[in-house]
């Protein structure tokens, strides 16, 4: 078996920690460097549920998209959530690697993984990244498909394809426009309004996106119809977990290493229910 510094070592070089925005938190939280690791799991939050997960499933590694620890912090008691978890992995054993943003703009990456749940084709980046000579890394996909579809059409594949959440997909825009180009980002993605608008793509796919900016958006490009689509978080970031799995995967079987690679089902996304408007008439009464 690996110890967890060699199987680190692989990771890093998928995932480079100096390629992560300064204001990120990733790299190794917590494991000993000399333990042997025979079991690894990837999921998207360091959630006291998916460590469980991971000391039931015997994993010396539990790989994360999110950050434990994104700020300071002053304790690690197990009276605090993320001091609890803390010591659920010391104690058992369980090491814990996070590859956040420098898993978003790696190739492949984040969004690649999203644009492929899709059957989306990827012609590049969305905002590349200027330190890639040929070009393929960076934040977000621009990416083109087969068919083309509608709005609708689109949300439907995103709702289908996407794991579940009570969210769902919402979309802003005309539902019956026709798609050709979209771009895609996982996880919050309405900073990137700029480079969307430049894209030339008619649909933006992606999450957390928020009433005024949005609002805006939709505003600033009303000469040229441009559909957004939010679908929750969570769902657009765990296709990583599987395409980073499979990443690992072909790493250690090309050093004999014999590592049992899976990926967390469990649903880590925060909102467990939804109530649905009433559509007969609008808050003030009348028809809608």
């Amino acid at each position: 078996m690996p110890r967890l510094s060699e199987v680190i070592a692989a990771l890093e070089t998928l995932w480079p920690p100096e390629r992560a925005e300064s204001w990120d938190a990733v790299g190794t939280v917590a494991g000993d460097p000399d333990q042997e690791v025979d079991r690894v799991l990837f999921a998207v939050d360091p959630v006291q549920e998916v460590v469980e997960e991971a000391v039931k499933l015997g994993a010396g590694l539990l790989v994360t998209h999110h950050p434990l620890y994104l700020r300071g912090t002053t304790t690690v008691a197990a009276d605090t959530f993320k001091g609890r978890v803390v010591h659920t992995l010391i104690k058992n054993d369980v090491a814990l690697h996070v590859a956040h943003t420098n898993a978003d703009t790696a190739d492949p990456g984040v969004s690649d993984a999203l644009a492929g749940a899709l059957d989306l084709r990827v012609v590049g980046p969305l905002v590349p990244d200027p330190t890639d000579p040929e070009g393929r890394r960076g934040l977000g996909r621009i990416c083109e498909l087969d068919h083309p579809l509608t709005v609708r059409e689109l949300a439907a594949r995103a709702a289908a394809r996407l794991p579940a959440t009570q969210q769902g997909i919402r979309v802003a825009g005309d539902p019956e426009a026709v798609v050709h180009r979209v771009a895609v980002s996982g996880g919050s993605g309405d900073s990137l309004f700029d480079q969307v608008r430049a894209a030339g793509v008619d649909a933006f796919l992606t999450a957390d996106l928020r009433h005024h900016p949005a609002s805006e958006f939709e505003a600033s490009v009303a000469h040229r119809p441009l559909a957004l689509l939010d679908a929750a978080h969570w769902a657009t970031e765990w296709p990583w977990c599987e395409l980073a799995a499979a990443q690992v995967d072909q790493i250690s079987d090309r050093h004999g290493w014999g590592l049992r690679v899976h990926v967390s089902k469990t649903v880590t996304d925060p909102w467990t229910a939804h109530a649905a408007s009433i559509t007969t008439t609008s808050p003030l009464g009348a028809p809608n």
